[in-house]
């Protein structure tokens, strides 16, 4: 029995079931549904990501703020835990004397953080769709200025995911030296559990993820208080490496030197920074009104960023906390050993060793960095389902899975960012040249692209106070642009050797590759345009059925079946002569039978099946261009994976050849083997429903 349910809404005064011009339908025997059995792989996906959900439960998914923060703002809270660290292990290079300048490079930090943050509070108002410094970029700038945003962002992500978990694991060795020997084993498996957790939807992980972040907060925050506390009743925290001297290894700096070392400890300090543009792409996920609560979240993300940051760096000056890149060049430390992070060592210092709080921040401190990745999870597919409708990605990375989140791009994230992880052996201080590249880029572009939004909007005219607050966001904005490029320059300079170079040399590869794609989807859609209708809807003037025949069993007798009751103009069974024993048993099996259909035999004097078939094709297509020739292939359906080794060889490549000839339709016909009856009752791994486009 067939069904129809309404798509479209009922309106007072239709009937129900009335002008069902969109239907879907569902079968049943006698209206009762047929039995699904889960497989063993369905149990295992569920209990693993959950049961799947409608697209009407978008709604459910979106976030409050105090779950958006988590999500969104993961990874520039947890910078602050190593942006300091990198500060100093940059002026450690000259000498213990160089520290003095750590609190004025972390004073310009702390100002460029503000500009930025005031500057993408402008951005999540005007594009409150989700696209950030791309749609920005794309919109004011061009589609080239878009694509080296989105490139820059989308490495970006994935060093995010590699060096917020490195850093975790370099936190989790600092309380537990023992598992220095399972670095990068530690990190793939978090990078799994990670990508397992998103995978099972937007709220499932940010509700996972609140209490870790939350936690984190309280304990920095205790530990900068009470180290503050302290500090002030005359008791200095003083950490374990304080008494260690340094050996430089630049000496007699001064003039340009100088300078380029500063330089590069501020911008080793930008660190602080990144994350803060996945706000900007995350909007969509916020509840209503969105714009507005992501302008928000984004100012208590800026003032907890700053807190912390600022009462790290200010404890690492007050206990005279070392840390150098060559654990080798702290003079009179075990170079064997770890070196204990900035974070362990002020926990130490204001806490003591060993205790509680101790463990706590140690303990905090590492599950953030590794949930900071999270940032780049929900940011990665959010931008690269915006690429895919964009035409500059693949289309899968817009399709939604099971619980609503774009599952493929999620995926691509994890095993990007688990090579990098191998490649660089989960080492923070080598990844961490990599990093800030691509955030600055897209900070660069989104922010100029936003000048040029405002400079528009001011060419309409407005008046009064609307003209006022336009004029006031592209001072913030244009002061951003000034801020984040220069800090570019600086980024380029400083660390171009140090490994930057290898994003600067990917940055354009990923370009042309999306441009590529866009390329090939634009010409596809233009080779498949309808240009006129009636032309391109002439029936051909006859169909030319051609059956495929190895042998004469029941599926070449379905196959022929098949071909009669679709009634071509001409139908012949076609057989290629690779063994003469075997061809004329087939012949006088045909005869006996009598089968109403003429049986070609193709000679094949080297054996081919496949280029014999195809010649004959095709010269039937060019004794008649106008005919179409419709190939009907008998196929085996098996149940198990070993025999499809054993079955349909010759037909898959046979199939790959025909379907590159033009006017040649390729039909398979099944039969179902005994072993393909105990998959009947079970869905398709991949059910028609699992092949989706995600709602917008």
């Amino acid at each position: 029995m067939t069904t129809c349910t309404l798509v479209l809404p009922h309106r007072p005064g239709r009937p129900p079931g009335s002008a069902c011009r969109t239907r879907r339908y569902t079968s049943a025997v006698e209206g009762i549904p047929l039995p699904i059995v889960p497989s063993l792989g369905d149990l295992s996906k569920r209990l693993l990501i959950g049961r799947k959900l409608p697209s009407e439960r978008m709604g459910h998914t979106l976030l409050p703020k105090r779950l958006a923060l988590p999500v969104f703002a993961s990874d520039p809270l947890s910078s602050v835990t190593y942006a300091t660290q990198e500060i100093l292990v940059i002026l450690t290079l000259g000498g213990l004397a160089y520290l003095t300048y750590t609190p004025w490079v972390a004073a310009v930090v702390v100002l460029l953080l503000v500009t930025v943050v005031a500057s993408y509070r402008q951005l999540v108002r005007a594009y409150p769709t989700g696209g950030g410094d791309f749609e920005v970029a794309n919109t004011n700038l061009g589609p080239t200025a878009g694509l080296i945003v989105a490139s820059a962002l989308l490495i970006d992500y994935i060093l995010t995911v590699a060096v917020s978990v490195s850093a975790g694991v370099d936190n989790l060795i600092s309380a537990v030296p023992e598992l220095n020997d399972y670095r990068v084993p530690m990190a793939i498996g978090l990078v799994v559990l990670l990508a397992a957790m998103n995978l099972r939807g937007i709220r499932e992980s940010g509700t996972a993820f609140a209490i870790p972040t939350y936690l984190f907060i309280v304990g920095i925050g205790a530990m900068i208080v009470w180290g503050l506390g302290k500090t002030v009743f005359g008791a200095d925290p003083v950490a374990e490496s304080a008494g260690y001297d340094v050996e430089a290894e630049m000496t007699d700096l001064g003039g340009i030197a100088l300078m380029l070392l500063v330089l590069r400890a501020f911008a080793s300090g930008c660190t602080a920074l990144t994350g803060v543009e996945a706000i900007a792409n995350g909007v969509p996920a916020f509840r209503k009104p969105k714009a507005k609560n992501a302008a928000a979240t984004l100012a208590i993300m800026g003032t907890l960023s700053i807190t912390m940051f600022s009462g790290i760096t200010a404890l690492a000056v007050i206990a005279d906390v070392r840390y150098v890149e060559n654990p080798c060049d702290l003079v009179g430390f075990d170079c064997d050993l770890p070196q204990p992070t900035v974070i362990s060592q002020l926990a130490e210092a204001v806490f003591g060793g060993g205790t509680i709080p101790f463990y706590y921040v140690q303990g905090a401190a590492a599950l953030i960095l590794i949930l900071a990745a999270n940032t780049a999870f929900n940011g990665f597919p959010l931008l690269g389902s915006i690429l895919a409708q964009y035409r500059y990605a693949p289309r899968q990375l817009h399709t939604r899975g099971d619980r609503l989140v774009f599952s493929n791009g999620i995926i691509v994230l994890a095993v990007l960012a688990g090579l990098l992880i191998v490649a660089f052996d989960a080492s923070v201080t080598r990844l961490i040249q990599l990093y800030i590249v691509g955030v600055f880029t897209a900070f660069t572009f989104g922010q100029t692209g936003m000048v040029r939004h405002w400079n528009r909007l001011l060419a309409g005219g407005p008046a009064g106070p609307e003209r006022r607050q336009i004029l006031r966001s592209r001072v913030i904005n244009a002061t951003g642009a000034a801020l984040t490029g220069t800090v570019l320059v600086v980024v380029l300079i400083t660390k171009f050797t140090h490994g930057a170079w290898l994003v600067v040399a990917m940055m354009p590869l990923l370009f042309l590759l999306m441009r590529g794609i866009r390329r090939h989807y634009d010409a596809t859609s233009e080779e498949l345009a309808v240009d006129d209708w009636p032309a391109e809807s002439l029936l051909p003037s006859r169909v030319h059925a051609v059956v495929l025949v190895s042998r004469l069993h029941k599926p070449t007798v379905r196959a022929i079946a098949y071909a009669r009751a679709a009634r071509p103009d001409i139908i012949e069974a076609i057989t290629v002569d690779v063994d003469s024993a075997a061809t004329n048993q087939l012949l006088d099996q045909w005869d006996r039978h009598d089968i109403p259909v003429p049986l070609r035999v193709l000679d094949s004097p080297y054996r081919e099946i496949a280029r014999p078939v195809v010649e004959y094709v095709r010269a039937i297509r060019r004794a008649s261009p106008r005919d179409v020739v419709t190939v009907y292939v008998p196929e085996y359906v098996v149940g198990h994976w070993w025999e499809r080794i054993l079955h349909n060889q010759s037909v898959f490549w046979l199939k790959g050849r025909l379907l590159f000839t033009p006017g040649v339709m390729v039909t398979s016909v099944p039969w179902q083997l005994r072993s393909a009856a105990s998959v009947k009752a079970r869905p398709a791994r991949r059910a028609p429903g699992d092949v989706r486009r995600g709602p917008r």
